[in-house]
């Protein structure tokens, strides 16, 4: 029977599943709920349960299993420390260990975000560059990032290296789940968004939003809103600001890191040319100790498979 290494991305909603052989080509991949208030022990039996059907549809053996997942990890002995948007927060739970009994095989788990950073460096724009130094921002629900420096993802001791969506942007701004203030995330992060959205459109300042989603608050995402910018001036604003935010937090990445690219993934990424030309011309304006011509602000190649892929080059690495 042919040998095989699998990819997990949890998130709190929905977790994506892959299969790939140990050259780390791609056969298959799936995803099922998350169901996260039955407890960490049934999503894990769930996930095991899947990968075991999907080997044997495959006719393959597990070797070893890569797993993003959303917060904090003790990346060495694979047990989850604090994952926020999750019930009970999985705190102290030997997910390598568990894992590893339910399938025979090797775990390695890590953040999902550090793990999206090392899907774009091995398979997205960083894949024709073996020593490149790229950050990685993941603008969704949460912002989160990682960052990998010539060709190597920088985990540090705690594998929180590159929490880029954590840096203050505003010192006295929003409170954070993090308990900081004023974080990338409470300014950028796609609800942080759509809120400002929503209240323009409540307020009667963005007539296109409130047609497209015909008055209903829980549709208005930045996709609809990038729709409507040309129309809502105030829409287009408020796109600009968050992506003014962004950009800002770039800066300060270009300025520590000097990196041969930045790479825009998750939902806020979805704003197209507006996010990336923003982000480009705030690096420009702030960045005065060197050129920063050369440093390339791209949307993510992988999108929403970052994750997943991301977790196959973990297990790859393991190997």
């Amino acid at each position: 029977m042919r040998e095989a290494i699998a990819g997990v991305d949890l998130g709190g909603t929905s977790i994506k599943v892959a299969l790939a052989n140990c050259a780390g080509d791609l056969l298959c991949h799936a995803s099922i709920s998350t169901e996260g208030h039955l407890g960490a022990t049934n999503v894990l039996s769930r996930i095991a349960e899947l990968l075991s059907q999907l080997s044997q549809k495959n006719a393959v053996s597990l070797k070893v299993l890569g797993m993003g997942v959303p917060g904090l990890v003790d990346v060495e002995q694979g047990i989850t420390k604090f994952l926020p948007n999750l019930p009970s927060q999985w705190r102290e739970v030997p997910v390598a260990r568990q894992l590893g009994d339910l399938l025979s095989c090797q775990v390695r788990v890590v953040n999902d975000a550090r793990a999206a950073t090392l899907g774009e460096l091995r398979f997205g724009h960083g894949r024709s560059c073996s020593d490149a130094t790229l950050a990685f921002m993941t603008l969704g629900t949460g912002v989160g990032g990682g960052v990998a420096i010539e060709g190597q993802l920088r985990l540090g001791p705690l594998g929180a290296a590159g929490e880029l969506g954590h840096q203050t942007i505003l010192p006295e701004g929003p409170r954070c789940g993090c308990g900081n203030r004023g974080c990338l995330e409470t300014l950028a992060s796609g609800p942080a968004i759509a809120s400002a959205g929503i209240r323009l459109m409540n307020s009667g300042q963005a007539p296109n939003l409130h047609q497209l989603v015909e008055g209903d608050a829980s549709r208005v995402t930045v996709v609809e809103m990038a729709q409507v910018a040309q129309q809502d001036p105030l829409i287009h604003a408020a796109l600009i600001d968050a992506s003014s935010y962004i950009g800002i937090a770039a800066a300060n990445v270009v300025t520590i890191l000097h990196p041969d690219m930045v790479v825009l993934g998750g939902g806020v990424a979805e704003m197209g040319p507006l996010l990336i030309e923003t982000v480009q011309s705030v690096i420009q304006e702030r960045v005065g100790m060197f050129p920063t011509d050369h440093v390339q602000v791209l949307k993510s190649e992988l999108g929403v498979k970052a994750g997943v892929i991301g977790a196959i080059a973990i297990a790859k690495d393991a190997l």
